[in-house]
């Protein structure tokens, strides 16, 4: 019987990320492989990289019953897209991560942090979630050689060329640059 402390809530079996085990019983050392393609959940990135909302995740599964619950192992591929850290352009990509779970069939046998299978429901998303963001990188380039852009005038130094420079003042004598340029003007005159 489920403890008081641990309220789950039902799966919808309807759901793309939620899979029946049902085939499986509970059966140790019974197996099923699965291939999936499903539609990226929302909101699945970092800052600069992420998942597109229902991109397609193309998974190969393998499910095993074992005496607490059912393995769940394999990989998911899914495409990405954000903006390059240094230069800010648009960037695309894939990420192949691994995935590896095991929902437990009653809360007797798991820790809280444990996922726990609906019946014989299991929902896929938050591990496949936990792996795509663990695995995307914090600051993703469009390419390891990007230059970036300019600290001065945020121009592409790459666009921009080996000579780009800003003459550097010195701070004592900033103050009279405006001097320089106000005499020049007078002369003209």
């Amino acid at each position: 019987m489920p403890s008081e402390s641990r309220m789950t809530q039902h799966l919808d079996p309807r759901s793309p990320w939620v899979i029946s085990t049902h085939d499986l019983g509970k059966r140790p050392g019974t197996m099923r492989r699965m291939t999936l393609t499903l539609p990226a959940p929302v909101d699945l990135g970092v800052d600069m990289i992420g998942v597109p909302k229902d991109a397609e995740v193309e998974l190969d599964l393998r499910l095993e019953a074992v005496m607490e619950g059912v393995l769940v192992s394999g990989t998911a591929q899914a495409p990405l897209a954000g903006e390059c850290a240094r230069c800010l352009d648009p960037l695309t990509s894939e990420i192949e991560v691994s995935l590896q779970e095991l929902f437990f069939y009653s809360d007797e046998d798991a820790s809280e942090e444990d996922s726990l299978l609906d019946g014989e429901l299991l929902d896929l998303e938050p591990t496949f979630r936990d792996a795509v963001v663990l695995a995307l990188p914090l600051s993703p380039v469009c390419r390891e050689d990007c230059e970036g852009l300019c600290a001065e005038c945020g121009v592409k130094l790459a666009e921009a060329g080996a000579d780009h420079r800003h003459e550097k003042i010195d701070a004592r004598w900033a103050s009279l640059q405006g001097l320089i340029t106000d005499k020049d003007n007078d002369q003209e005159k």
